[in-house]
């Protein structure tokens, strides 16, 4: 009798070992995910993005939030916070800090961009396919990726006389040339580019 009843008793224990262990992988999952980890971490979060915001065992704070055109988010009892051009790992930490600061106690925040805003270069001249080169949302586009990604340049094609156009803070466009073969050739280090971007491919003289 009392080893049945001392049987029924580890058992119990066991089931409430188990429980808790279960409770503490499961935090540290969240706390690890809260990390912004993975390769959206360095993601830079541009205006009209759709992002994520979820709370550790605070779902009343969770929210599906798009940045508006000047890089905010209206968020819960912190109210306005600007994440524009932050990376997301940068940007959690920020909204961490800000609930932490005044409203929760050490909470574990994950943020995960949902929706990307699309951001593209204009590739024109001496290519196989001129026009829209996308942007991949978590890389980076060079411009031998962009060249590329117009059909690579067509026989006709300058490749000492390219032209990247840029448009600057105060919205003047920035002309700079660009001896391509140099890039392809390892003497010159490849150009990233950015959204707006546009390249023209000058056309061989004869």
């Amino acid at each position: 009798m009392f080893i049945a009843w001392l049987e029924t008793l580890m058992k119990k224990l066991m089931g409430v070992v188990l429980c808790f262990t279960s409770f503490i992988v499961g935090f540290n999952a969240a706390a690890q995910s809260s990390d912004g980890g993975g390769i959206s971490g360095n993601y830079v979060i541009q205006p009209q993005d759709l992002i994520r915001m979820e709370v550790f065992q605070e779902p009343d704070l969770e929210q599906e939030i798009r940045v508006a055109a000047d890089g905010t988010v209206t968020l819960p009892l912190i109210g306005v916070t600007h994440v524009g051009g932050l990376s997301v790992d940068d940007a959690r930490r920020k909204i961490t800090d800000l609930y932490n600061r005044d409203y929760l106690v050490n909470p574990h925040i994950s943020l995960l961009v949902l929706v990307y805003t699309e951001r593209r270069v204009e590739v024109l001249g001496m290519v196989n396919r001129p026009g829209k080169v996308p942007i991949p949302p978590e890389e980076e586009l060079t411009l031998t990726k962009a060249i590329s990604g117009a059909g690579g340049h067509n026989r006709l094609a300058d490749l000492s006389r390219v032209r990247l156009t840029r448009t600057d803070e105060n919205g003047k466009p920035q002309v700079m040339r660009i001896n391509f073969t140099e890039i392809t050739k390892g003497r010159a280090k490849d150009i990233k580019l950015q959204d707006g971007d546009s390249i023209f491919v000058d056309e061989r003289l004869f």
